[in-house]
């Protein structure tokens, strides 16, 4: 299953890029389920991102390691992949795509996923749609110059 979002923000690649960080990555999570980050490494590639989801007793953990990065002064591409996940989905696989258009920066989200069984993954796919549409403003207000 595929998952694709575009958000054009008033900042410069760089600009948009030197606050790709921790800050940004915690306004960007939805109010539910809950989540608590474990470890942030950053974006570059080898780095890890490690949480915990959701209530206990149904806590789940999801580590994902960014397995590779490519920059150029009109793009840049960091590519996610699930290497320990909830119980719900197989694989995760989300590239995050910079790129430059006059003074302004497309931030693009593009979400490959499976789960266990079919099913789920249609199930899955308007719970993640709200998670990643719910991105599109924060990315607005983190980026858009006043």
């Amino acid at each position: 299953m595929r998952l694709y979002f575009s958000t054009l923000v008033s900042c410069s690649i760089n600009e948009v890029w030197e606050r790709f960080d921790q800050d940004l990555f915690l306004a960007l999570n939805p109010p539910f389920p809950p989540v608590r980050l474990l470890r942030f490494d950053g974006c570059r590639q080898g780095d890890k991102v490690h949480l915990e989801l959701g209530f206990w007793p149904l806590q789940q953990s999801w580590v994902s390691l960014i397995t590779s990065l490519q920059t150029s002064t009109e793009k840049i591409v960091f590519v996610d992949e699930g290497q320990q996940l909830p119980f719900f989905l197989r694989s995760w696989r989300h590239e995050h795509r910079l790129e430059q258009q006059k003074d302004h920066t497309i931030i693009i989200d593009a979400i490959e996923y499976h789960a266990p069984i079919r099913l789920l993954e249609w199930i899955l796919w308007p719970i993640l749609w709200w998670q990643f549409r719910y991105r599109q403003p924060v990315y607005q207000r983190y980026f858009n110059k006043e």
